[in-house]
């Protein structure tokens, strides 16, 4: 219904629009032009005009058009009604800019402590009335608090739909293998999945996501492989993978500071690259927090993965 009048309200503002073109151009044709409509469409919409308003509004005279008293009456509504509409966008964006109130997210750790912080940065900067709350979870707290109405907006990897809730997915990261820089691996240029085979393999927790991937992923090269360490977060199979002389798969914005310092070699898995999707869940319909929009807008905008998905 509220798309149906959107379309109404913009069809009589294009009339209105038109009825102006008119009355400044003094001409049907030139009307026609302007508006980029047929002459006969531009004759259609004034007629249909007076007759809703049941008066005149254009003499029309071999010498030319003229407005009638009650045409230039409503050719100063028109610009007024126009001037308004025309202000409309502005407006909405300056009530978003200055909304006042919190929006909850659930996230899970390898995106909220990795991926959110960039992307939020300029959010609050435009929108520093608004407090964005976020709360680390396990995925299926996430799904589960997005459900209950705890958290307005849950973020989660390799994204499942569930009924009531909007799935979408907003952006991608490539998974890589860590390794100690003393594992004897780290010096060579390409390690194939195969030669993991006996190695002390750190992992997620088998009800995560990425673990159930990675499982799968190991899996289409034949290896049958037992984990020697299991963790629900990243950044203890990081340390598991410094301290036990290990090798994981992680996503590969969550190493960046510690390849760049030295501490943990980053090798890529090809042939082919896994990557895993990161998405946003929230509740169809019902009311929104402020600003939501904008949030949204700045999830989904891209940023460099420095990877090869």
């Amino acid at each position: 219904m509220a798309a149906r009048c959107h379309a109404f309200l913009r069809m009589y503002i294009q009339t209105l629009q038109v009825f102006c073109n008119l009355a400044e151009s003094g001409s049907f044709s030139k009307a026609a032009q302007i508006s980029g409509i047929s002459q006969s469409a531009v004759s259609q919409q004034v007629r249909a005009l007076e007759k809703e308003l049941g008066v005149q509004l254009v003499d029309r005279r071999r010498s030319g058009l003229t407005l009638s008293a009650e045409g230039q009456v409503f050719l100063e509504s028109c610009h007024a009604i126009l001037s308004i509409y025309s202000q409309i966008p502005g407006r909405l964006a300056r009530v978003d800019s200055d909304a006042v109130g919190e929006i909850r997210v659930a996230s899970v750790s390898s995106i909220g402590l990795y991926e959110l912080p960039g992307r939020l940065s300029a959010f609050r900067e435009s929108h520093p009335g608004i407090t964005v709350l976020v709360d680390y979870k396990r995925a299926s707290q996430v799904y589960a608090a997005v459900l209950d109405g705890s958290a307005d907006l849950g973020l989660v990897a390799f994204p499942s739909r569930r009924t009531g809730l909007h799935m979408e997915v907003f952006d991608e990261d490539e998974l890589v293998l860590i390794l100690p820089p003393e594992h004897p691996g780290a010096c060579r240029e390409g390690i194939r999945i195969q030669d993991l085979d006996g190695e002390r393999l750190i992992a997620f927790e088998p009800d995560i996501p990425t673990r159930k991937a990675v499982d799968k992923y190991l899996k289409s090269f034949g290896l049958k492989w037992k984990p020697y360490l299991e963790f629900d977060g990243v950044e203890m199979v990081k340390r598991a993978v410094k301290v036990e002389g290990g090798v994981a798969i992680v996503p590969r914005k969550t190493v960046t500071k510690e390849a760049a310092s030295g501490e943990l070699v980053v090798k890529e898995l090809r042939d082919p690259p896994l990557c895993r999707p990161l998405g946003m869940i929230f509740r169809r319909g019902g009311a929104r927090p402020p600003a939501w929009k904008s949030l949204l807008e700045a999830l989904r905008r891209k940023r460099n993965s420095g990877g090869g998905c």
